[in-house]
């Protein structure tokens, strides 16, 4: 039954019957008597109800005193029916009355059903409603992500692009990975930053070419596709055909992971150097390079790989800084004295000090160095009397090694008195060697005085070609003493056992001195991670010293990012006087050089290489094993190279450096577009290969560079900063991000969360990946998507091809976002296109907290859920968050691609099947920025944190701001805000977010004691600091009079029971007679 008194409760529990206001008698309308009619039919309530009717019609009160509370009443009445419990809920609809009517509740009542006021009116709040889910993880991420990719075309949209029309391209000319096993965080790293660029200069417009690539010859891969078996028995075809088979697979698993990280690219389209056509392209340019003498055949040393049995060129080699070398002090007898020391009436028993981290070379030493101009002094031992020739220099260091006192007795000026001594060899008596100047001394270590053994050192080359010294090599391909180093050491190796030799014999002439442990950097072999030697060999070069000037000078037009790498290539380069471009294997592209059997005699030119390229292209270059020598080397190639007949050659078995092969991809990959790319992207290693090479080859042939800028990132490393490593077990697998492993402490990320780590980290530096960096990617992906949930949601129904306001028409604080869309815009723009997606992370991070979750988001929840949903203001704001939408949407599609696209499926104003990477970039408008807009805004703002400072931790809600401003600009500006000098739904008062708002040029003297008072001042600059005006302000806070609305929220009604002015004729409106049955 309905509870005794519910109806005299109902309608006694609002103000407005007790109001002293004089009664007047009326009669209900029509509708409402239907209404009530309605009601009465409910059965077990029809007597108390037309006791309801006919109080209605009799009873004194004013109309829009009355029907107070009958939603509640509405409600109760149906539950009647079901023969609901006493208490359960009160009528669920109200009555309509006639607009500005105020409708009341009673709280007590309302929190029968809901616990507060505002739920009798949740369905008149247009809330924030949409399908776009919240989160996604485990397994429904995963197949999301690849729904969207297959949904949105992802595999389609490089050749999309290709087919548009564009005026201008970008090439980003793809690095080749090693095709030598599966991919790893490297890949990742290296190349989603080249998606997110491509993605970025697509959605603005530019024609994409990007040509995925791999490198595929080399000994890596030719050692793990032979493994155990070696090549002892294996003609060179069945080394090359498990070598491809290989190849081929780490190809495929490397493809596949990079399609799944969301790469846009045509991949059926991919350039490989083991394709024919590529090693055709490579020919080219080596034979264009060897016409132009760059390319020569000589016997000179090089680094040596005794474990890969193959010469290796610098970009092959990785320095171990904690190599362990057993160093020694030698002595060398002066066996004739230069004439000033022998002027000097030092008769005889001098040695010349050397010092060696090398003891292995001491048998093949041709002379001792000495640097031209330094000071030497021969100095006596007071333990042992002995002579010893040192850099004066380095006296004291030798005296505190030797631990002995050493006594000067004669000083002399390296070249002027130095040159025309001859030393003893110290192993081999009947040997003399020179004393000879060289720039390359140095006084940092040592003696300053250098053995010298031109076969295994680069300077000490140099040294013999300029004094005509023998370069005699005594270790073979194997790092082992030959005969030629005689029988002691014969079949010793040379870094081992034959080191130890060297140091016995040298003790036993006495002419050891010193031995020590000396840990510095050397290089090893970066395949087989062993230590290499430097040993001579006849090897084809390339004469990079006639090429480094030219490289400079193109290396200037380029850009480089971090300029700071610029530094480190020109290093490099000056470092590198020739470059090896021979390997004595059998999985590469072959020299294509001929040699005469009786002579040796080189066969090459350009009749050579083009007829070789030709059949390469035709057939791959296997045909250079497969075909016979006659097809190789036809007799009309014979006859224009003025050539003998083809038996009296034989075919070479060196193949190129794979330096070489990577550094010729601009010849066989950018010939369809610019012959310069825009851009190569790299890790720091390839300052001194693939840069290096590319830039080489390029200048060689064309005297350009092949990239117009060069982006240079660091590697990954693990959390604590570590090289990964398997033995080490802390390799991070990017399947295992992605998908997750089997450990349940190892989630599924999803590749977005992947592709988020890339673009948030430091890329110019090391970049850290573990569970803490993933999981703060995200969680930041997660707060993201809240906030785009949250755009979402407010624009349900709303269409911005049909609903949108003009900027002109918008509140001022819309425009404002506009505007400060526009500013971010720029900004992430700008970071994109500085290689700086970590950048363009911040700028939106800082978009998101500040101006839409701290400002703006805070302003307009109240119109955007509480203003008639088709009412101008409301459409204002919902114009700006479908801008704002699109605007971060794209902003971040070039790192987030599968979120972008997810959130531009469910966003309002598209046509089906239209995906966001087809419809461009942020489009923001140079309209939205006007003069005043901004000055007035944030002049409004700077009033604000004046308030809200004087009421720390309180309701700004709840209280009436009286803001005082002598007349001006400041003033005008305000008056744009709020045109009546009071009001509680002015733009300055929901910028404010208080109760209501007085502007006023001065406090009123009559301010109530507990006024809240606070000064200010903003300076106004107009155009460019023409107009500039600095404006003083103050500001009188009091807690607001009226009570809470009900419905809204805000401190506008006249009583907690009654709707607020604004609330009121929407009730009315949405609540008609009508739906009461």
């Amino acid at each position: 039954m309905l509870p005794s008194g519910l109806t005299q409760r109902a309608f006694r529990s609002c103000p407005c019957i007790n109001s002293s206001r004089k009664k007047q008698s009326v009669a209900l309308r029509p509708e409402h008597n239907t209404a009530i009619a309605a009601l009465c039919q409910t059965s077990g309530t029809r007597r108390r109800l037309r006791f309801f009717a006919g109080f209605l019609s009799t009873e004194p009160l004013r109309l829009s005193m009355l029907l107070c509370r009958v939603s509640a009443l509405s409600r109760t009445a149906a539950r009647w029916g079901r023969r609901s419990r006493p208490g359960d809920g009160l009528l669920r609809r109200a009555l309509s009355l006639s607009s500005g009517r105020r409708l009341c509740a009673s709280s007590g009542e309302a929190g029968a059903e809901s616990g507060s006021a505002p739920g009798l009116y949740r369905d008149t709040v247009l809330l924030p409603r949409s399908e776009f889910p919240m989160k996604l993880t485990g397994q429904k991420l995963l197949e999301r992500e690849v729904r969207i990719q297959q949904e949105c075309g992802f595999a389609d949209l490089y050749s999309w692009q290709r087919e548009r029309k564009a005026k201008k391209e970008f090439c980003l000319h793809d690095g080749p990975p090693y095709a030598n096993g599966d991919p790893h965080v490297g890949h990742a790293l290296n190349k989603i930053l080249k998606d997110i660029r491509n993605r970025f200069e697509m959605l603005r417009g530019r024609q994409i070419h990007f040509v995925p690539g791999w490198d595929c010859h080399g000994l890596p891969i030719e050692l793990k596709a032979l493994g155990e078996l070696g090549t002892s028995g294996l003609s060179p075809l069945q080394i090359r055909r498990k070598a491809r088979e290989f190849a081929e697979g780490a190809v495929a698993r490397q493809k596949a992971a990079f399609q799944r990280w969301g790469l846009m690219a045509d991949w059926d389209q991919c350039y490989y150097t083991y394709d024919g056509a590529y090693e055709a392209a490579e020919l080219k340019v080596f034979q264009e390079m060897h016409s132009k003498g760059l390319v020569y055949q000589d016997y000179k040393p090089v680094f040596w790989s005794p474990s890969s049995r193959t010469a290796l060129a610098e970009a092959e080699l990785e320095y171990n800084p904690e190599h362990v070398s057993r160093a020694i002090y030698a002595a060398f007898p002066l066996s004739t004295l230069p004439a000033a020391m022998a002027s000097a009436g030092l008769e005889g028993g001098v040695s010349v000090l050397v010092w060696t981290t090398q003891p292995w070379t001491i048998p093949a030493n041709q002379a001792v160095c000495f640097m031209p101009n330094a000071q030497y002094s021969v100095l006596k031992r007071t333990d042992d009397s002995q002579l010893l020739l040192v850099a004066t220099e380095r006296t004291a260091s030798v005296a505190a090694l030797l631990g002995a006192e050493l006594e000067s007795v004669g000083t002399f000026t390296g070249t002027t008195d130095l040159e025309g001594g001859m030393c003893t060899h110290p192993t081999v008596p009947d040997k003399l060697v020179p004393l000879v100047p060289a720039n390359h001394v140095t006084m940092a270590k040592g003696t300053g005085l250098v053995h010298t053994a031109p076969a295994h050192g680069m300077e000490d080359y140099s040294v013999a070609s300029r004094f005509k010294l023998s370069v005699e090599c005594m270790v073979d391909e194997d790092g082992v003493f030959t005969h030629l180093a005689g029988p002691e050491l014969h079949r010793l190796p040379v870094m081992t056992e034959g080191t130890d030799k060297v140091i016995r014999m040298l003790k036993d002439a006495g002419a050891l001195v010193k031995e020590e442990q000396c840990v510095h950097s050397y290089p090893y072999d970066w395949r087989t991670k062993q230590p290499v030697v430097i040993r001579p060999s006849k090897q084809w070069f390339i004469n990079t010293a006639s090429l480094k000037d030219k490289a400079k000078e193109a290396l200037q037009k380029v850009r480089v990012v971090p300029e700071s790498a610029r530094g480190s290539l020109l290093s490099m380069l000056d470092r590198r006087t020739y470059w090896c471009i021979s390997r004595q294997r059998s999985w590469g592209v072959p020299i294509p050089v001929f040699y005469h059997r009786e002579t040796g005699e080189a066969l090459l030119n350009k009749h050579t290489v083009s007829h070789i390229a030709t059949l390469f292209k035709e057939k791959g270059s296997d045909c250079w094993w497969e075909l016979p020598i006659e097809t190789l080397l036809p007799d009309g190639v014979l006859k224009k190279s003025d050539a003998g007949p083809v038996t009296d050659y034989v075919r070479g078995e060196d193949v190129l450096d794979i330096w070489f092969d990577s550094g010729a991809s601009w010849a066989a990959v950018l010939e369809e577009s610019d012959t310069r790319a825009d851009a190569y992207v790299e890790g720091k290693d390839q300052i001194g290969g693939w840069f290096q090479s590319s830039l080489l080859t390029s200048v060689a042939v064309r005297n350009k560079a092949p990239y117009k800028s060069l982006m240079v990132h660091g590697f990954a490393v693990t959390e604590k900063g570590e090289k990964m490593s398997k033995s080490l077990g802390n390799v991070v697998d990017p399947d295992v991000v992605i998908n997750g492993g089997k450990d349940p402490s190892t989630p599924a990320y999803g590749a977005d969360v992947l592709r988020w780590w890339v673009a948030e980290s430091n890329i110019f530096s090391e970049v850290q990946i573990g569970p803490s960096a993933l999981n703060s990617a995200r969680d930041s992906i997660g707060k993201l998507r809240n906030t785009l949930r949250f755009l979402l949601g407010n624009l349900q129904g709303f269409d911005p091809r049909t609903q949108a306001v003009d900027p002109k028409e918008m509140h001022y604080i819309d425009q404002y976002m506009l505007h400060l869309l526009r500013e971010y815009s720029i900004k992430v723009t700008d970071a994109y296109s500085e290689y700086d997606a970590g950048r363009a992370i911040r700028v939106l991070q800082a978009f998101i907290n500040r101006e839409l979750s701290s400002f703006y988001f805070s302003i307009i929840k109240d119109r955007l859920y509480c203003d008639p949903e088709d009412s101008l203001a409301r459409r204002s704001c919902q114009t700006v968050l479908e801008e704002i939408l699109d605007g971060v949407t794209r902003s971040i599609s070039p790192i987030l691609p599968h979120l972008a696209e997810e959130v531009y499926l469910h966003a309002p104003g598209h046509d089906e099947g239209e995906t966001l990477f087809k419809s461009g970039w942020i489009k923001s408008s140079s309209v939205w920025r006007r003069p005043g807009l901004e000055e007035a805004v944030e002049g409004a703002c700077a009033v604000r944190d004046s308030f809200l400072a004087s009421i720390p931790g309180k309701n700004a809600a709840q209280y009436d701001l009286t803001i005082a401003i002598e007349p001006g600009l400041l003033f005008e500006l305000m008056e744009s805000l709020q045109e009546e000098a009071t009001s509680t739904s002015s733009q300055l008062a929901e910028l404010m977010t208080v109760a209501r708002v007085t502007l006023t040029g001065a406090l009123p003297r009559d301010l109530p004691p507990g006024a809240l008072l606070s000064t200010g001042s903003f300076l106004i600059n107009l155009e460019g600091g023409v107009i500039r005006e600095d404006s003083a302000y103050s500001v009188a806070a009091v807690p607001t009079s009226a009570a809470r609305c009900p419905r809204c929220r805000r401190y506008t009604a006249e009583s907690a029971e009654c709707l607020c002015p604004r609330c009121q004729p929407l009730v009315s409106q949405a609540r008609r007679p009508s739906d009461i049955a």
